[in-house]
């Protein structure tokens, strides 16, 4: 999958990546979602920046994780995109934030594939798992490229489906 979403040509992907946000978008409007968690992208994940800028200027409440050692992640109140700084693996999380410890309203969960029954593998720490089984109130939503979807992906007695995939 890694190297499948690595080839993607740049007009492809800004077209899938636009789709992607325009369909989060239309869903946290639907669902009149207030209270937003979500990852922020890195390397050739899909670019759900434009939709996270149109979150903070709506004044939704945008909450990114930050990845802590024993799979647990710290969640950030999102303020802008500009005052981030580096965490573990390669990802961002915001500085100078305030910790956010309460429910959401959805959780957009990243993955590397998916199946038809709305399982993901991810990159195989574990936090997500963790995470989305102590937010059960919350919308839980993957986002992926369509050749990311596949039958089966392997299950563990841990792993916590999600209830909508959009791609």
């Amino acid at each position: 999958m890694l190297e499948q979403r690595a080839v993607l040509l740049p007009k492809e992907k800004e077209l899938f990546d636009q789709a992607i946000c325009d369909r989060l978008y239309q869903l946290i409007q639907e669902r009149k979602a207030k209270t937003i968690h979500t990852f922020l992208p890195m390397g050739d994940e899909i670019n759900i920046y434009p939709l996270i800028e149109r979150m903070l200027s709506e004044g939704l409440r945008v909450v990114t994780p930050e990845a802590l050692p024993k799979r647990i992640l710290r969640n950030w109140i999102l303020l802008g995109l500009d005052q981030l700084q580096d965490g573990v693996y390669g990802t961002q999380f915001p500085a100078n934030s305030s910790e956010y410890t309460g429910a959401y309203d959805l959780i957009i969960v990243p993955g590397l594939a998916f199946d038809k029954d709305q399982y993901r593998i991810g990159y195989g720490a574990g936090y997500y798992d963790a995470f989305l089984k102590d937010h059960p109130e919350a919308l839980k939503v993957g986002i992926a490229y369509p050749f990311q979807i596949v039958a089966e992906v392997p299950r563990e007695d841990h792993d916590i489906g999600l209830d909508l995939l959009i791609f």
